[in-house]
């Protein structure tokens, strides 16, 4: 059985609201159909030294994009802008969301916050955050001694 997270219950939610605004309000606008706040995609994964997020943010300036880190918690901001010369167009469809959107993630007491990097490329903001030392895995050798009985059993035969 699939359980929703607060956070996504609460974004389901705001989702919600916002078509049912949009979709009844008397003032509805060209601008309205165009703007929105939207939640890009994210991939979160992990190996031995570090946890990278990339997150897809196509047609968004790197100007546009901010990455914060604040009481253990990393924010991303950003903006894609409905261009004003395209908006004079006869559209049949908008499908790409425009607007503004901030993603939260909760880090893990394990991240050392001070040793954080963000590369944006053709689309895609990779953020990769570095384990502290002695978060990561250590390989301890574990030495197993002959008992006296084995010791003894390998005299007689």
């Amino acid at each position: 059985m699939t359980f929703l997270a607060r956070r996504d219950f609460s974004t389901l939610q705001d989702r919600m609201n916002r078509i049912a605004r949009e979709t009844f309000s008397p003032e509805r606008s060209d601008e309205a159909l165009t703007t929105s706040n939207f939640a890009p995609p994210v991939d979160v994964y992990e190996d031995e030294h570090n946890i990278t997020l990339k997150i897809e943010v196509p047609g968004i300036d790197e100007k546009d994009i901010n990455v914060s880190i604040e009481n253990n918690t990393l924010t991303v901001r950003g903006e894609r802008r409905f261009e004003k010369d395209e908006k004079e167009e006869n559209f049949h469809r908008v499908e790409r969301m425009y607007g503004s959107f901030t993603r939260s993630f909760t880090l893990p007491n394990t991240v050392e916050t001070e040793q954080v990097t963000a590369h944006y490329e053709k689309g895609v903001l990779k953020i990769r955050l570095a384990k502290k030392a002695e978060a990561k895995p250590k390989l301890i050798q574990v030495n197993v001694e002959k008992t006296l009985e084995a010791k003894s059993a390998t005299k007689v035969a």
